[in-house]
């Protein structure tokens, strides 16, 4: 038997208090739209340059449900990511989520450059930029540092397309 590897994520699905919210939350910030709802109960969305069928499904439990302990007290998701094609889109989203004040980090990872944010329930999501496999050195490692976006977009541009998935770097 061959092997047939999982290759992408399809969607993930989230349980949330109020999907109406949660649906606004995503459309005003994220772009995503909605594909398929069932008011009160049910909504699942797609990025705006996605090809699946849904990214997100949201369910709602109700307004008294409460916080996630993910990662404090219970083992859970910590968070779901997505990419963005540029720089100049990851900075048009930092300050939609600053302005919103979802964002609560910003970090260079050497191969990623990432925002960190929770959305109206607390639930945690990055959206980051990759760093093309043709800009990474030969030993590319994971850092963990503020990001500093002006700078970054300096580097590469902010028109310059991102890597797709993981980069890795052209080996000789």
């Amino acid at each position: 038997d061959e092997a047939m590897p999982i290759t992408r994520m399809n969607h993930a699905v989230l349980y949330v208090r109020d999907v109406a919210r949660t649906v606004a939350f995503y459309q005003e910030l994220l772009d995503f739209r909605v594909v398929f709802d069932i008011p009160g109960q049910a909504a699942f969305l797609q990025a705006p340059g996605s090809t699946n069928d849904h990214d997100i499904g949201l369910f709602q439990i109700g307004t008294e449900a409460g916080d996630s302990l993910a990662g404090r007290r219970t083992v859970g998701l910590y968070h779901i990511a997505w990419e963005v094609d540029t720089l100049d889109e990851l900075e048009r989203l930092a300050h939609k989520l600053s302005e919103a004040t979802s964002l609560v980090g910003a970090t260079d990872h050497g191969t990623t450059k990432a925002l960190y944010a929770k959305d109206r329930d607390g639930l945690e999501f990055e959206v980051c930029w990759l760093v093309p496999a043709e800009h990474l050195p030969l030993e590319a490692g994971q850092i963990n540092k503020p990001l500093d976006l002006s700078a970054v977009k300096a580097r590469y541009g902010g028109s310059t397309r991102g890597g797709v998935g993981v980069s890795f770097p052209a080996r000789l």
